[in-house]
């Protein structure tokens, strides 16, 4: 199935735009940008921008330990085009699938829009384009992306 996504989706501008996102989404950078920025400037609603930020942290730093203690490797195959700028060689669960997803679940609310939840499938298209991991990698990153952004909501009701 990888190998077949990287067949379809080979024009030089979707590979280009899987990188710029595979680069926003490294270490959850654009999303806890995102959540800092928007509780600077929506002062009456900090402490739930606070809080939203704080489910993409928690996830992004669930599936760096579930990584490591996994231990899968990322994807390799002779046919495989494998794009610079990997960070780590271990593939599961997908830190990019598993924060976008629980950013797009915690900022939805807050920016009064569902338009976030077209994020995380763009995301996890990325990662595939980019050769950085298996599709049930970004299966199990965005589940987990998505339990973590509901429980803790839930948690704080």
């Amino acid at each position: 199935m990888l190998l077949g996504v990287q067949r379809r989706v080979n024009a030089p501008v979707a590979v280009a735009a899987a990188r710029a996102m595979s680069a926003a989404g490294e270490h959850a950078g654009a999303w806890l940008g995102l959540g800092a920025l928007c509780a600077v400037v929506d002062g009456r609603r900090r402490p739930q921008w606070v809080r939203a930020t704080g489910a993409v942290l928690a996830a992004h730093a669930t599936s760096v330990v579930l990584k490591r203690v996994v231990r899968r490797a990322r994807p390799t195959h002779e046919g495989l085009r494998v794009h610079p700028g990997l960070a780590g060689r271990w593939g599961m669960p997908s830190s990019h699938a598993a924060s976008t997803t629980a950013a797009a679940i915690a900022f939805a609310p807050l920016l009064g829009t569902r338009a976030t939840f077209v994020v995380p499938p763009l995301m996890g298209l990325s990662r595939l384009v980019v050769g950085a991991h298996f599709p049930s990698d970004v299966l199990v990153g965005s589940a987990l992306g998505a339990v973590t952004a509901l429980g803790l909501r839930r948690i704080r009701s």
